[in-house]
């Protein structure tokens, strides 16, 4: 399973799906995707889909999962399960005028729409067992249905006027936990009979 290099991994695996869905607009100088954190404006040229991470979190229906048991010479290790994370994007495309701006959206969307679970040789970054390349890991792709108002109060958080965007969640990103508990194997039991209470 992944482990600290996974969120990094996450941004690199999807920016390369999107980059190679932007090459076909303009097969000479094709739009890149970005990752940027809007600390200063992105860059209309060459266009560019920018990638904006802006939350992670824990993915709440894996919350409650038993430890995991690991066998160890004689003993039994228990290790937390590991930590499932959602990972919140706005996706915005910037190149200087309108029309290529909504079509790289729409193509960056028909792909993701497509093909919306990466594994395999889709992973990039680092190689098992720090980072998702050549792991059995898989990445959920899929829009966030968030309303104008949930989207305009993302843009005023980074106090940036409002513009065309989307979001997408990816779900299923593993990330390990370092801490575990030694406990020794039950080598015997004792069964006893009850004796009925008069």
């Amino acid at each position: 399973m992944p482990r600290q290099s996974v969120i990094a991994d996450v941004s690199e695996t999807l920016a390369a799906a999107i980059d190679a869905a932007l090459e076909n607009l303009d097969p000479t100088d094709p739009p890149r995707a970005v990752l940027h954190d809007y600390g200063t404006d992105p860059i209309t040229s060459p266009a560019s889909m920018v990638l904006f991470l802006y939350e992670v979190t824990q993915d709440p229906a894996t919350r409650n999962r038993p430890p995991l048991r690991e066998d160890v010479v004689g003993d039994v290790r228990l290790r937390k399960p590991p930590l499932t994370l959602v990972l919140r994007y706005l996706l915005t495309p910037f190149a200087g005028d309108r029309s290529t701006e909504q079509r790289m959206l729409a193509r960056t969307m028909q792909v993701l729409y497509g093909q919306p679970i990466r594994f395999g040789p889709d992973l990039r970054g680092d190689a098992a067992p720090d980072g998702l390349r050549s792991s059995n890991a898989s990445l959920k792709i899929h829009l966030a249905l968030l309303s104008l108002e949930e989207r305009t109060r993302i843009w005023h958080s980074i106090q940036r006027r409002y513009r065309l965007s989307v979001v997408y969640e990816v779900r299923l990103a593993e990330l390990d936990a370092d801490s575990f508990t030694e406990a020794a194997a039950v080598r015997t039991r004792v069964i006893e009979s009850a004796e009925p209470v008069p």
